[in-house]
């Protein structure tokens, strides 16, 4: 089965160069667009795609808004990859605290693009940039860090959370540790319930607020 996109920007140009880049692939198809969050809720009920590529700032409703709802609304949700012009944008880490799986530059490479939308698919691994690490820094607080010391992770549970927020997969963390894949796994698993984490990404963010990993 091919992956799905639904592509959500209100530039119509963005769209047509998602969608000329994402359906040149074989394993990749385009199954809808909107031009506002507002859209959002009810083409990802109607289309059901694994990813939503969704611009971050939009006229009625935007990136932010829109991930909110989509995770609130929609059982079985799905991946939500965030476009935007500034890689330094505080709308991004909000989008990024509210659920989005990752972000894309819309300047970013064809080949990018792609890497992109497969990557936040598999929920394997995730992109979090440099410049995101620090503005997760910026927001540490006494919260964040009170919930990783309750969190009482194990050592090695602790070991696989800074592998994770290196934007390490399964497979790299498992070579890294010489360990097996599915250990990882059940590893993972158990730093996002402790956490009380949606997925990687959140358990991620909460790491550098935390100040438990130091961005760099």
């Amino acid at each position: 089965m091919p992956l799905t996109v639904l592509l959500v920007d209100d530039e119509p140009l963005v769209r047509a160069g998602l969608r000329a880049v994402l359906e040149a692939q074989p394993d990749i198809t385009v199954v809808g667009e909107a031009a506002d969050g507002a859209a959002v809720v009810p083409l990802v009920r109607q289309l059901r795609p694994d990813v939503v590529a969704m611009d971050v700032r939009m006229p009625l409703l935007d990136g932010i808004e829109a991930t909110r709802a989509v995770l609130r609304s929609v059982q079985d949700p799905p991946k939500i990859l965030v476009v935007t012009t500034f890689e330094q944008d505080e709308y991004v880490y909000q989008a990024l605290r509210a659920g989005a799986d990752g972000f894309l530059l819309k300047r970013a490479r064809p080949a990018e693009i792609v890497h992109a939308v497969r990557l936040i698919a598999e929920g394997d691994s995730l992109l979090f940039p440099a410049s995101v690490r620090a503005l997760a820094a910026e927001y540490g607080s006494a919260a964040a860090r009170g919930t990783l010391e309750s969190a009482r992770l194990t050592d090695r549970e602790a070991e696989v959370l800074r592998q994770m927020a290196r934007g390490l997969t399964n497979a790299e963390i498992a070579a890294g540790l010489v360990v097996g894949t599915e250990t990882v796994k059940s590893h993972v698993s158990a730093v996002l319930a402790k956490l009380g984490a949606r997925d990687r990404t959140q358990a991620v963010i909460a790491a550098y607020e935390s100040g438990f990993v130091a961005p760099g």
